[in-house]
């Protein structure tokens, strides 16, 4: 059965990534365009493509509806700055969500036994299709990390795409925990078999992990997409999230994604960005100067 997944790795030529000659581009690409996107409307941006998240062990619905009423005000606080993309939270909170948003933002669900989709998978498929059925417009789930890097590759697929099928319409954004895995080969691997069970989008980071996202993975991740496209012409997304604070941090992926990728995918249905603590720091750039809203 691994023949079959060998040989699609083969074809999208996971196996030849040099960890270190990745690192050297990526810092090439960075050195030569990120400064040029350093600016007011690069920030306006990112904020619009962004996943306002909160999953914390302390949440709890009172935090959660500050939190959407805040969303629900920007437009008269901030009427310069774009909303975000959606709000992410864990599946408890999704009505919560739902029944506070006054304003056109996503409702993004993390579910699949998040964040170490370590649980039974019956459980995982059930989770995210209550998900669905609370309401939520979108579902991150993890891959399981364990028995992709076991080369399980058959259990993997199996368990996304019963995950794909229970998210009837709301897109999947599945998630790769590249922090974790070992080179930039085993990334691309991991991209490659997410898209091909039916990922909507790969993203990088639970934000749970000692390292979350990275230049580097992201750029391996944005090579696979752009080669997934160029052979089956499916579009498919990439959230960068864990780790993102600064605006600087923002439009580092921004580079990265509108270089590999082009312009087709600076939208908020092909890119996002998963952070609590950066809505502040870009809401600072755009309005010229200090501001603790979230």
């Amino acid at each position: 059965m691994n023949n079959i997944y060998e040989e699609l790795f083969t074809q999208y030529h996971c196996a030849a990534l040099n960890d270190r000659q990745v690192r050297q581009e990526v810092e090439q690409l960075l050195h030569t365009h990120l400064s040029s996107n350093l600016n007011t409307e690069v920030y306006k941006f990112c904020l619009g493509c962004m996943d306002l998240t909160s999953l914390n062990s302390t949440d709890n619905d009172v935090q959660i509806v500050k939190m959407v009423q805040k969303v629900n005000r920007m437009p008269k606080i901030f009427p310069e700055a774009p909303l975000p993309a959606g709000i992410c939270v864990y599946p408890n909170f999704i009505s919560t969500v739902k029944n506070t948003l006054q304003v056109d933002v996503k409702t993004v669900a993390v579910s699949g036994g998040f964040p170490a989709s370590q649980t039974f998978a019956e459980i995982k498929t059930a989770e995210t299709a209550m998900a669905v059925m609370e309401g939520a417009d979108e579902i991150d789930v993890v891959m399981p990390v364990g028995d992709f890097l076991s080369g399980e590759y058959e259990k993997v697929r199996g368990e996304l795409e019963e995950m794909k099928a229970s998210c009837r319409k709301a897109p999947l954004k599945v998630i790769l925990e590249s922090g974790i895995l070992p080179s930039t080969s085993e990334i691309k691997k991991a991209s490659v078999l997410a898209m091909s069970s039916g990922a909507d989008f790969i993203k990088t980071s639970t934000g749970k992990a000692t390292v979350s996202a990275t230049p580097e993975a992201t750029y391996v991740m944005c090579q696979a997409i752009k080669a997934w496209h160029a052979k089956t012409r499916e579009k498919v997304g990439i959230k960068v999230a864990g780790g993102i604070v600064t605006a600087e941090d923002a439009v580092t992926y921004y580079t990265i994604v509108k270089q590999i990728l082009g312009t087709g995918w600076l939208d908020k249905k092909y890119f996002r960005i998963g952070a609590s603590r950066l809505a502040n720091n870009l809401l600072n750039e755009i309005v010229g100067k200090e501001t603790r809203y979230f």
